[in-house]
């Protein structure tokens, strides 16, 4: 897979990911709220300018921090709560994620 695609994939999921959560957290029926609609943007931004986007999974398992703290805060309560339910919304994508992350961590491990 390219760093494209990869990059693309990324963002689809973290957008998923926040449309959930500003759904039942924040009770939108279409789009996201302000709040929510900025962290995207936000993350979006970062997974652009992402050096190691050809070396990793996902922002989830990288080592390497670049979100500012407050914004990592936001994504980290977004990622608890929607993670599990993307099992129910989107099976194959979160299926797929575990399986990633897993096999990325073996080989962070085996390094």
């Amino acid at each position: 897979m390219d760093v494209q695609s990869k990059r693309q994939r990324e963002k689809e999921m973290v957008g998923a990911m926040i449309a959930l959560y500003c759904r039942k957290k924040h009770g939108t029926r279409k789009g996201l709220c302000p709040e929510c609609e900025a962290l995207l943007e936000y993350a979006c931004r970062r997974s652009d300018c992402c050096p190691f986007m050809e070396t990793k999974t996902f922002c989830s398992n990288c080592k390497v921090h670049c979100y500012r703290p407050e914004m990592r805060q936001k994504i980290r309560e977004v990622m608890r709560f929607a993670g599990p339910r993307m099992l129910f919304v989107h099976p194959v994508a979160a299926v797929r994620h575990l399986i990633e992350s897993r096999r990325e961590k073996k080989r962070q491990e085996s390094v």
